[in-house]
């Protein structure tokens, strides 16, 4: 598969660094030569040096001939020309354009994105998906991940082990007998790094992430169960006033539950543009590592500190800091790969990776099989299949042990009649049947192959 992906800032990065994994074809366009010849260091990319919206700077980076063109500028407009050209000039077949004016995404406006008018096939707003799901892990204090899936009914919960949890150095199978039957699956460990599918007999052990599906209404339940609640996060530090800080900023302007927020911008004109549009968020402008900034910032009395600029090294460095003055729930933004190496020495840090966010809204349009939906996780080390199973579907009535799924890909459970079950390697799959399937990233063609 050829995906072009237009401009190659943080959205476009993140959305490269999980590309670049595949076996697609990927070539970014962009007319800043430095970030280009970042992309190009780091990841196996075709960069082309140009503007993006240009109709020879497509031709030249082959729009005639690709599968998919990724419009992620950082201009709404720019990007809707861009699939336009797209479809106009050379005849793309799937065209994705990422947004960020609310004006775009209202619904009211729903009918513009069509081939008569603008040829759009889908709209993806990064910024505000990760703005979303910081504002749900606030919701839940305790947890350091929250993916939404089966229509709601159920959340796959990312928590983070620690020496003195309950369930640390207790077999699986022990663990699920502590909660009601089938309200609580299995779906990954993050093990030093390492996604892995674990057996019942495995243990947890303390530094580990572990996945769980989890029945929507029991997930406080279940964070208690595992020892790991917190204190509602009513004050809140927000470092940066980027697009994602000013959504969170936007909600919390309607939400009761938060009763302080104070934001850190060290850009003059962005801070006073800020405490214009908002009325109960402070906004400090100085630097944000400074203790005279922090302390007028309240942040040794926050209860969350959340880091959402564009340097993952800030980010992370900030939310050290948020540590060390006490505060309890610290949220970085990791805007690529690159910094892995950095996120492991700061505790419970909850890394928010954007690139895994980013590319969850297209894993249903560039993977070849029958996916409902589909979600990047464990750090972009797997995806979550959402597959409802057809009668043409090759896998109706097979076992499960008779799929051939690679080693470290595996059924998670089954949706039938109204009622969530956990297969063992006996059970047949029907048609009608809904599946979530974990598929490890460096084996999703050998998983499309036998979904397909």
């Amino acid at each position: 598969m050829k995906i072009i992906v237009c401009g190659a800032g943080s959205v476009g990065k993140s959305i490269v660094s999980y590309l670049a994994k595949g076996s697609s074809d990927v070539i970014v366009i962009d007319d800043n030569q430095r970030r280009l010849d970042e992309l190009a260091q780091e990841f196996d990319i075709l960069p082309i040096l140009g503007a993006p919206s240009h109709p020879d700077v497509l031709e030249r980076a082959g729009a005639k001939d690709c599968d998919i063109i990724l419009a992620v500028t950082e201009s709404d407009e720019v990007n809707m020309i861009i699939c336009q050209l797209a479809y106009s000039l050379f005849a793309v077949r799937k065209k994705i354009a990422s947004v960020r004016s609310d004006t775009f995404l209202d619904p009211l406006w729903g009918m513009l994105y069509n081939d008569n008018h603008l040829p759009i096939d889908l709209l993806i707003s990064p910024d505000i998906d990760v703005a979303e799901h910081i504002l749900k892990i606030l919701q839940y204090p305790g947890c350091s991940g929250l993916l939404s899936v089966l229509n709601d009914k159920y959340h796959i919960m990312t928590l983070k082990i620690t020496g003195d949890n309950p369930f640390a150095e207790m077999p699986l199978n022990q663990i699920i007998k502590q909660f009601d039957s089938g309200s609580v699956g299995f779906v990954n460990v993050i093990h030093n790094n390492v996604a892995i599918l674990p057996n019942m007999y495995d243990t947890l052990q303390a530094g580990d992430d572990v996945n769980l599906l989890v029945k929507t209404e029991d997930i406080y339940s279940v964070i208690s169960a595992f020892g790991l609640e917190k204190n509602t996060n009513e004050r809140l530090v927000i470092f940066g006033g980027g697009s994602i800080a000013q959504y969170i900023c936007s909600h919390i302007e309607n939400n009761d539950v938060i009763t302080s927020a104070r934001l850190i911008e060290e850009d003059i004109t962005q801070a006073r543009d800020l405490a214009r549009r908002f009325n109960r968020v402070v906004v400090i402008n100085g630097e944000m590592m400074s203790d005279v900034i922090l302390t007028e910032a309240d942040i040794t009395k926050a209860d969350a500190a959340i880091a959402v600029t564009e340097n993952d090294k800030d980010n992370l460095l900030a939310a050290l800091i948020a540590s060390k003055d006490g505060v309890g729930t610290t949220i970085s933004l990791v805007n690529t790969p690159s910094s892995n190496n950095l996120m492991f020495d700061i505790g419970d840090n909850i890394i928010i990776d954007r690139s895994s966010i980013a590319v969850s809204h297209l894993l249903q349009e560039i993977r070849r099989s029958e996916i409902n939906n589909a979600y990047s996780i464990a750090r972009g080390q797997g995806e979550i299949w959402d597959i409802i199973v057809g009668e043409n579907n090759s896998c109706v009535t097979k076992k499960h042990g008779e799929l051939g799924l690679p080693k470290n890909c595996r059924i998670i459970a089954v949706w039938r009649n109204e009622e969530l079950l956990y297969p063992d390697m006996n059970f047949k799959l029907d048609i009608g049947d809904e599946i979530l399937v974990y598929v490890d990233s460096s084996q999703v063609k050998q998983a499309e192959d036998i979904f397909c």
